[in-house]
């Protein structure tokens, strides 16, 4: 193995763990890795980055901390004055729904759908709890190595919406089993998860940054362009399956359900959600300690 050669600072570290393989790490531990628009669009310029380089044939995608991702900061403006688009959106201060409407499409789903399409293979490496938007940084990537107490969890149900933005729930987890994490907000393991399909490995804990490399190794010694085709040829199967289509349309469903919310609690979500949501993914409490709840900022106190 190569010595790491780290980018420090800032809310993503990129780094090269070995020959081809770029790692692009998640940097806000303290926050358990809730995103922000600087997040987001670091982790976008990180891809970019990453893609430009001829020499990268695989992206691991890991995270610092306990847990992977909490999801979504809530308690960020989401400004985006200033800020270069990467999808084409635009009408950021709109008035009305549009506003909004736009700054989702860029961050949420704009983002999540172009990273899917990234023309090399990207590895997540999942580690502890994975909420909502937090999903939304893993469905993206092509495989998945998850430590043996990662959890996944769209609880967002309870905010009175119908789910996460990039809304790939039916191809992860099937309609019977979607259904139930969305209806009842109850966390998936990191066991079922694989059983499922969702996870192509799970590790023990201090194996998982090994086992995951181990993984990304093996694709590299692999011809690049064969592996970019063996992924359009899939991701087009999906396609035509009705994947895009169905994440357009429920990206529709999540902006009705903000119109809803405003109406009836003059915001974009329920409020009496927050409380559910911190509940319900709660790390439970060691034997003698105490739980380990998310902070308070991720997926729920504001949008």
């Amino acid at each position: 193995m190569t010595a790491a050669q780290p980018d420090t600072g800032g809310p993503i570290r990129y780094e090269r763990p070995l020959p081809h393989v770029v790692r692009i790490v998640l940097a806000r531990p303290n926050t358990r890795n809730a995103q922000n628009r600087e997040m987001l669009h670091a982790l976008d310029d990180a891809y970019a980055r990453a893609v430009g380089d001829p020499d990268t044939r695989v992206i691991v995608l890991a995270a610092d901390g306990p847990d992977f991702s909490s999801g979504h900061d809530l308690t960020e403006t989401w400004d985006m004055t200033g800020a270069s688009p990467r999808t084409l959106t635009g009408g950021f201060t709109a008035p009305g729904a549009e506003g909004w409407f736009a700054t989702e499409e860029e961050l949420f789903a704009g983002l999540c759908l172009r990273w899917r399409d990234l023309p090399r293979p990207v590895i997540a490496q999942v580690q502890g709890r994975v909420i909502a938007g937090g999903l939304m940084l893993v469905w993206p990537c092509d495989l998945v190595v998850a430590a043996d107490d990662a959890t996944f969890a769209d609880p967002v149900g309870a905010f009175d919406v119908n789910g996460a933005e990039y809304f790939t729930h039916l191809w992860e987890l099937g309609a019977r089993r979607a259904k139930q994490l969305l209806f009842t907000g109850e966390a998936i393991t990191a066991s079922e998860a694989q059983t499922i399909g969702m996870v192509n490995e799970v590790v023990r804990p201090d194996e998982l940054e090994a086992a995951t490399l181990d993984l990304a190794a093996r694709i590299a010694q692999r011809p690049p362009f064969g592996i970019r085709l063996a992924k359009r040829a899939i991701n087009q199967g999906l396609d035509l399956q009705g994947q895009r289509s169905a994440i357009e349309a429920a990206f529709g469903l999540h902006h009705l359900a903000h119109a809803h919310n405003r109406v009836l609690h003059d915001g974009l979500v329920d409020p009496a959600g927050a409380a559910v949501i911190r509940a319900s993914t709660s790390r439970a409490a060691p034997p003698g300690g105490t739980p380990d709840p998310i902070p308070e900022r991720p997926e729920g106190d504001s949008r």
